[in-house]
């Protein structure tokens, strides 16, 4: 493994012996700090994002993952914030739990730029880039409205997989916004929901949903993990065709499941977060310029949907 400055600054911050109050050392440009709360591709599409736009604008970057742990979340901007980080462009882990260790790192001069969601307190973020959560769960929803309502005779029995014991904010709008665009014109009953994000998780939990509730046909998965988890569950069960599945974010896993020919995963709402991530750095730099920044700038979303083949195709080539 090459190791360069910006790796072995990012090891050290990830140890406990680095976690000092000893300023950054002198750097030719900007020292941008990226925190992200999870290791998956959505996550570290924003790190890459972060890290190529900085890095060509002259920055070093330091990166952390805080592994969903508000308390190491706060070490880590207390760390960057004694050693004097010109700027952090953080996916915060809550709107509100973040808020307190990012308004410190305001106050103390440094430029904030806030990723996936925000802030629910808008003065602290000189910067905001998201897509909406609710919009991600409409998006999904909106597709299996359809194939409630041409498929399933206006009525469905779902099966929700969530993540509201990590992120209930950003859980609950998207399981949200899916029942109310996939109820437009439908009857639907909601017969079980739980939390499962990560796919060996989802699978055990999607099986266990559909031997306790054998009516179920729907089945809605809020992040990456726990659909990838509900659709090799449905394929466990020989539920294929009876049982369909829906989800947020994109990849390449679940871009071959779009394509697949079993008719398990029908459509997902992908993000674009290697741009997010780029927009972040970009507003970072702007602002330690002494450039003006919009406040919130909005990330479309990209719905992803079987019946549209070659935009799947596209999605899929752009990943590799």
């Amino acid at each position: 493994m090459k190791i360069n400055k910006r790796t072995l600054l990012g090891a050290m911050l990830a140890s406990a012996a680095w976690m000092t109050a000893a300023p950054v050392m002198a750097q030719s440009g900007p020292v941008i700090a990226s925190i992200v709360y999870s290791g998956d591709q959505f996550m570290k599409g924003l790190q890459q994002g972060i890290r190529e736009r900085a890095e060509q604008g002259g920055a070093t970057v330091l990166e952390i993952n805080i592994n969903e742990d508000q308390a190491r979340e706060a070490e880590a901007i207390d760390t960057y914030i004694a050693r004097g980080v010109d700027a952090i462009v953080i996916a915060p882990l809550s709107a509100t739990g973040s808020a307190l260790a990012l308004r410190r790192a305001r106050d103390a001069g440094i430029v904030v730029i806030a990723l996936n969601g925000g802030l629910e307190d808008t003065s602290i973020a000189a910067a905001t880039f998201s897509t909406a959560n609710t919009d991600l769960g409409k998006a999904s929803g909106e597709a299996a409205a359809d194939l409630i309502q041409m498929r399933l005779g206006g009525k469905a029995n779902v099966g929700l997989l969530a993540f509201v014991s990590v992120l209930p904010e950003q859980s609950n709008q998207r399981t949200g916004g899916f029942i109310e665009a996939a109820g437009q014109g439908n009857a639907l009953t909601i017969v079980s929901q739980q939390d499962a994000w990560l796919p060996e998780k989802a699978i055990a939990v999607a099986s266990d949903m559909m031997t306790a509730h054998p009516d179920i046909n729907v089945i809605f998965a809020a992040n990456e993990g726990g659909t990838i988890g509900a659709m090799q569950a449905v394929r466990n069960a020989g539920r294929a065709g009876e049982v369909f599945v829906y989800g947020i974010d994109g990849s390449l896993q679940l871009a071959r499941g779009l394509l697949a020919a079993d008719d398990v995963l029908q459509a997902v709402t992908a993000q674009s977060p290697v741009e997010m991530g780029r927009l972040g750095a970009q507003a970072a730099l702007d602002a330690l310029g002494g450039g003006t920044v919009a406040l919130h700038t909005v990330v479309p979303a990209l719905p992803l949907n079987r019946d549209d083949r070659a935009g799947v195709e596209a999605y899929a080539a752009s990943l590799r």
